[in-house]
Order: C-alpha cells, then structure tokens, then sequence
C-alpha cells in the first residue's frame, strides 16, 4: 500500500490530510484478504470526456487507498438488445461487474438527466445470473460532471439504479460544475472544493467496501428469498420476460 500521495502521483493532495484507510478497524472475521477490487464507469465517449478524467482521478484515490481497480471503456458497447450477450464488450462489462466489490458511476448530465450511454452499461449488467446478483451486496458511490452551474438529477437517478440493483450506495457523492473548467492542459483536476469532494467520496467507498465485503452475504440475506428456489428466483428476476 502507498505510504503517500507522492507514490501515486497526487499533486493536489495535502500529504499531511490524507491518510490511508486503516482495515483492520473495518473488515470482517471472513473478509478475504485480497485489496477491495473497484469496477470504474463513465458514461462520455467524447475524445476529451469529462466524466472519463474524473473517473481516472477517482482511480489514483482507490490506488493510493491500496485498492485494484479496472477502467470499464464504454466504446463498442451495442445498446442493450440490440446484440445478444455473447457480444465481446457485453461480455466484459458483466465479468468485471461480477470480479468487483465496489463500483463508482460517473455521469454527465445531459438534457437534465444521466447519458444513454451510462445507462446502457447498467443496463447490460444484469440482475441475475442464474440465482447469483451480480451487484446485490456490492459497493456504489456515484458522480457526475455538469457542463453549466451544479445540479444533482444524475446523481440522483444513479441512486435509484443502485437500489434497484441491491448495492450498498454510500451517503456521499460529487457534483463537478463546469467541468471543462476543472481541468488543466495535462487533463489533471485542478485543486479546488470540487476536487476535494471527490477526495471525500473515494475515501467513504475504501471504507464502506471493507466494511461490507465480508459481511455483504449475511447483510443481504432475506426471509423472503430463503423461501424460494434457486430455480424460482431465476425466473422472477429474469429480463427477459419484459
């Protein structure tokens, strides 16, 4: 694990403000012991994509916190039923959403809501694989970069989409206004209050993902299910049908 902001190339972090999170006042007696593994979306495929740069800030914040991270690119992603899921990407997105423990979600805003293509990547993660949820139990904190003043209609809706896919969303969250404005020539964040909420919001998911991981099966362990069969479930959760 890092032992400063240096190792991981921070400039705009105060060495003597940010610490690691310290695990052992977090993880479970069953925890399995690996770093937290965090699955990163952005929701731009624009060449200069504001929601992709936040997404590699919020990277170098999970590294430093000693976490393994993937980058999920969006480019190639058919929109949902459009392939069938054997498409490579399709393929790819679902396997990193079923390696990773935690997510981050970064969205623009367009036309006062999330992009399609943010949503076309939940979309395509399903919310069952046989009687397995590929999300239910895992880690969410949401962003998203505005292109005007700060709003809040994206992060809010990547919420509901985090209930509705069982995660645990943390409490905290980043709005970036005037996005193109946050960010110098070698795309890094410039330091400000935007920059340090993303800060913020990275350290709670470190400490969430640890806290939740091992307990995650028990957390989510419902009455109502237990009463089902594996081959019930199935077919209650299945897409399909709709």
């Amino acid at each position: 694990m890092p032992t400063s902001p240096d190792d991981i190339d921070l400039p705009n972090i105060d060495p003597e403000c940010l610490s690691p999170v310290d695990p052992s006042v977090l993880r479970s007696p069953d925890d399995p012991g690996h770093p937290p593994r965090i699955l990163l979306l952005y929701g731009s495929l624009r060449k200069r994509s504001f929601s992709r740069l936040v997404a590699f800030e919020a990277e170098r914040l999970l590294k430093f916190h000693g976490c393994e991270t993937r980058i999920f690119d969006p480019s190639g992603l058919p929109l949902p039923d459009a392939e069938d899921k054997s498409h490579p990407k399709v393929q790819e997105l679902r396997e990193l959403a079923m390696w990773s423990e935690g997510m981050v979600w970064v969205s623009p805003e367009r036309h006062g809501a999330m992009t399609g293509i943010m949503k076309a990547q939940i979309d395509w993660i399903p919310l069952s694989v046989g009687a397995v949820r590929p999300t239910q139990g895992k880690t969410l904190a949401v962003m998203q970069v505005c292109g005007g003043s700060q709003s809040f209609n994206a992060v809010n809706q990547l919420r509901v989409l985090g209930r509705w896919m069982r995660m645990v969303t943390i409490p905290n969250q980043s709005s970036v206004a005037k996005a193109f404005t946050e960010f110098d020539d070698n795309d890094r964040m410039k330091p400000s209050a935007y920059y340090n909420r993303i800060v913020d919001v990275i350290e709670e998911l470190v400490k969430f993902t640890w806290m939740v991981r091992g307990r995650s099966g028990y957390l989510v362990n419902r009455y109502s299910e237990r009463v089902e069969s594996a081959e019930e479930l199935s077919k209650r959760v299945n897409q399909r049908s709709i």
